[in-house]
């Protein structure tokens, strides 16, 4: 429960410090006094938006702590365990909002960040406002109601987990459809890009060897006739190169006779003689492999044309005409693999779908069991609450375009986020009326109090332990307001009530009654809270019942009232 709220520098709240008891805690005052300022202080405690609109003028920051009472076996030990935040019962929650809007969160002295905070705010409060009355008003939040009392919430929110899933493979599975598609328009150029590379039969290198050899085609005859002046001029002529060097050799031969130190260049010569001798002769084997043939030539012209246009095609190299050609055989295996890999997507994908069907539908029926109950609970509220010739009804309307709702065999329009259902809330407030939406014939008083008989269903099986109205009693008096008051104080059985009210019905109902009013003070409008006594209880419910102007009569009637 929340035991201490203290603000500071809150809107026109300078300073305010309150302690609430367990059961049933009033606020009421004048318009404008600052009520619904407190309600707003709460919400930044569950994680509501900060501004720093809301500071108040001529400070630099604005604070609001709440400490909190938990009772043991409450979820909220868990998650703070789960957030690494020690824990010993009770729960001190600090709001901070500083002019540069920042706003900083501490959760028993640690820092936390506002996600944390949202996360433990619904397991502490739930505030019931004005607003709620349009929310009520609004088809897309009667599923919520129902999963919440019929327990479903998880339910809907694993379904939802499992419907992300089916489509988020869906758009990987569209995607990689979507790419084959492409991949395979080109498939056919692919194909033929391979074979065309493959069928050259190219080496590395080969096209460099083929230009030496055109080379020497083209200038076979020139390379002929030097061929063989260079051999006969070694070797065949009478005055021959290697005939001198012979004569030369004998000579020198000759003359070691004469002088030892000729050897060495008989021997010099003879080196020379045979390399002449050996050179001649290769001149002689190029001779005869040297051949005018045109029809080679044209071979070796047309294989180099087919390089270059491959050259043209795929790459400067051949090198890069074999790295080319990898790179297509390695996308044509690709292309395999994802054929192979969308086959199965599609397979999962179907399964994927007949599972979240089948999970749609199981949600459905839990559903359309719990409804039967929960139109029995509110009409058995709204009976007490004075609406006793009531009809409460909860119309599925499906997503599927057909009648069956509950077929295996759905389009995917039927199917959400929260399952094959659409909700709706119907009633007929009196005997002989058609059921008709909420929305369309429901008065400002029949929504407090439809509201307040479906927060009073969902608080007995609920683990928030305050429940905040703010307001409640718009659009009532009379009999009702007391009706109400006494449902308050019943609900204050199972939880801790904190309300702000204007009815002297509900005021009363109370266990603890708090004054809120605004003051002048040195040039400042302050709001302050008091904790009122029996005697100051006793006028503030007199001037709920008579205005300005109280009498005797109005007192002995607020007396009578708060007695009862």
């Amino acid at each position: 429960m929340l035991a201490q709220l203290i603000i500071n520098d809150f809107a026109i709240i300078e300073s305010l410090s309150v302690t609430f008891s367990g059961g049933s805690n009033i606020l009421s005052g004048e318009t404008g006094a600052g009520k619904s300022i407190i309600i707003n202080a709460v919400n930044l405690i569950v994680g509501g938006r900060a501004s720093p609109d809301l500071i108040r003028t001529g400070s630099d920051r604005a604070v609001v702590e709440a400490l909190f009472q938990v009772p043991e076996g409450s979820p909220l030990a868990g998650s703070l365990a789960e957030m690494d935040i020690p824990f010993n019962g009770e729960l001190l929650i600090k709001r901070t909002i500083s002019k540069g809007g920042k706003s900083q969160v501490r959760i028993n002295g640690c820092l936390a960040t506002l996600h944390m905070l949202s996360k433990l705010g619904p397991n502490l409060i739930s505030v019931s406002g004005q607003n709620e009355h349009q929310l009520l008003l609004s088809p897309d939040n009667h599923l919520y109601v129902l999963d919440d009392f019929g327990e479903l919430t998880r339910d809907r929110l694993a379904f939802g987990r499992v419907y992300r899933n089916y489509y988020a493979l869906k758009e990987k599975t569209e995607k990689l459809r979507d790419l084959l598609k492409r991949e395979e328009e080109q498939r056919d150029l692919t194909q033929f890009q391979i074979q065309e590379i493959e069928g050259a039969k190219l080496v590395t290198g080969e096209d460099r060897e083929l230009e030496e050899e055109r080379r020497r085609l083209m200038h076979a005859e020139s390379l002929k006739e030097i061929v063989f002046k260079g051999y006969h001029t070694l070797y065949e002529r009478d005055d021959s190169i290697l005939s001198a060097l012979s004569i030369l050799t004998k000579e020198m031969d000759r003359g070691t006779s004469m002088d030892s130190n000729l050897e060495q260049f008989k021997k010099g010569l003879e080196s020379v003689q045979a390399q002449v001798e050996d050179l001649s002769l290769e001149l002689r084997d190029l001779y005869s492999r040297l051949n005018v043939d045109p029809k080679r030539l044209e071979q070796v012209e047309e294989r180099l044309e087919l390089i270059r246009r491959l050259k043209k095609k795929y790459g400067f190299t051949i090198e890069d005409i074999h790295s080319f050609q990898e790179d297509l055989s390695q996308r044509s295996y690709q292309l395999a693999q994802k054929q192979e890999e969308l086959k199965k997507g599609e397979v999962e994908l179907e399964e994927k779908w007949e599972n979240l069907v089948t999970i749609a539908i199981r949600l459905s029926e839990k559903r359309r069991e719990v409804a039967k109950d929960l139109e029995n609970k509110v009409e058995e509220e709204l009976n007490q609450l004075g609406m006793s010739d009531t009809t409460f009804k909860i119309e599925f309307g499906p997503k599927a375009a057909n009648d069956d709702a509950l077929s295996p065999d759905l389009p995917e329009s039927a199917v959400g986020p929260g399952g094959i259902d659409s909700v709706e809330f119907l009633i007929a407030p009196n005997v002989g009326e058609d059921l008709r939406p909420m929305a369309k014939i429901a008065s400002g008083g029949e929504l407090s109090r439809i509201m307040l008989a479906l927060k009073t269903i969902l608080a007995r099986s609920s683990s928030v332990e305050t429940l905040v109205f703010d307001e409640i009693d718009s659009g009532i008096a009379g009999a009702t307001a007391a009706i109400i008051g006494e449902k308050l104080r019943s609900l204050a059985r199972y939880h801790q009530i904190v309300c702000i009210t204007h009815l002297p019905q509900i005021a009363s109902s109370g266990e603890l009654h708090f004054l809120v009013e605004k003051r002048v003070s040195e040039g400042r409008t302050r709001t302050y809270i008091t904790p009122l006594d029996r005697g100051d209880r006793i006028n503030e419910i007199a001037r709920l019942l008579g205005g300005k102007t109280i009498s005797e009569k109005t007192l002995a009637h607020a007396r009578e009232m708060l007695s009862s």
